[in-house]
């Protein structure tokens, strides 16, 4: 990362590489400040002293370590094959493919590298910064994960699209960018809420027995959801730090509220006081909790909304236009 100006920004702001496009982004606002020209194709290389007419280049994808032989394989076809030879290798080739014994794991790798683009990589400007450096933290954490519970031969017969879910969700959790159970449902190919946290609960159980001791999850806050929600409502920036405020301001109360719901409550506090006031129905929508729990929600908050609001953001007369629960 690096500081450069932003002509949207009007100002220095923090730049974030982006190693897949090779551009330089406006961490703030998501602006492309600089591009650059990246040939993405493969590396070939010609090993021009072998014999024949054909150019014998070979090609090779990244090792993975997690597979049995890196992700790497050879088939060795015959030299100067005619049409007689079309069969006979078509047939090698299927049973090269049948025989791979990470075929599976290669499968379940693709699948949650979807589901990590689907429900990691939104094109939202704030989270930019998150988009771009933890996503690949993100899938190499649930792989891991799934590797493990995969080699305890314990989950055969269960719903493998949630299984896949449940890694990608603690992998998240685990690497302090938690999602709710319902971003990650969205992008479980049908699998519901309530299968993904029984899937969660199971692989937590098996690897806890496995490594004999309790597996870290992560502690969440409101402040991990926080943004993302603003961003998804199209908040200013003004908005977003002042709900960032009050959420930290937040954790010094006893509100026995999840934070997911804390934020919510926050969201629709703030937007109050705000010109572009958000109906709670919007809220809803953006954050996955439901209506009445951000009522619920904000009626715990309202007795400390000039503790929680910063004076920079809505005055104390000010705060008598927030609507009583």
């Amino acid at each position: 990362m690096g500081d450069a100006f932003c002509p949207d920004c009007k100002r220095s702001t923090e730049t974030v590489f982006d190693h897949s496009a090779g551009d330089m982004v406006c961490s703030e606002c998501g602006l492309v400040l600089e591009s650059h020209s990246i040939d993405e194709t493969s590396e070939w290389r010609t090993f021009a002293n072998e014999s024949g007419d054909n150019d014998p280049v070979r090609v090779g994808g990244p090792t993975n370590p997690l597979l049995a032989d890196g992700g790497l394989s050879t088939v060795i076809s015959k030299p100067n094959g005619g049409q007689s030879d079309f069969l006979s290798s078509s047939l090698g080739r299927w049973q090269n493919r049948s025989s791979n014994p990470d075929r599976s794991l290669i499968l379940a790798f693709r699948t949650i590298a979807t589901m990590a683009d689907r429900s990691l990589s939104r094109p939202v400007p704030v989270c930019m910064i998150d988009v771009i450096q933890e996503k690949w933290n993100f899938e190499d954490r649930a792989n891991e994960i799934y590797k493990k519970v995969e080699d305890l031969k314990s989950i055969r017969g269960r719903n493998q699209d949630a299984i896949l879910a449940a890694c990608l969700y603690i992998a998240c959790r685990q690497e302090d960018r938690p999602r709710t159970v319902k971003e990650i449902c969205s992008v479980a190919n049908g699998a519901t809420k309530k299968e993904i946290g029984r899937a969660k609960e199971f692989i937590v159980k098996q690897l806890e027995v496995e490594m004999g001791q309790s597996m870290e999850m992560g502690t969440i806050h409101a402040g991990d959801f926080l943004r993302r929600f603003c961003s998804h409502l199209g908040m200013t920036n003004q908005a977003v730090k002042a709900a960032q405020e009050a959420v930290q301001k937040s954790e010094e109360l006893d509100i026995r509220r999840s934070p997911i719901s804390i934020a919510a409550a926050v969201i629709y506090m703030i937007t109050q006081l705000s010109d572009d006031k958000k109906p709670l129905k919007d809220i809803s929508l953006a954050t996955g909790v439901a209506e009445g729990t951000i009522r619920n929600s904000y009626k715990d908050l309202y007795p400390y909304a000039s503790r929680l609001i910063p004076t920079s953001f809505a005055k104390e007369e000010d705060l008598k236009n927030l609507c009583s629960p």
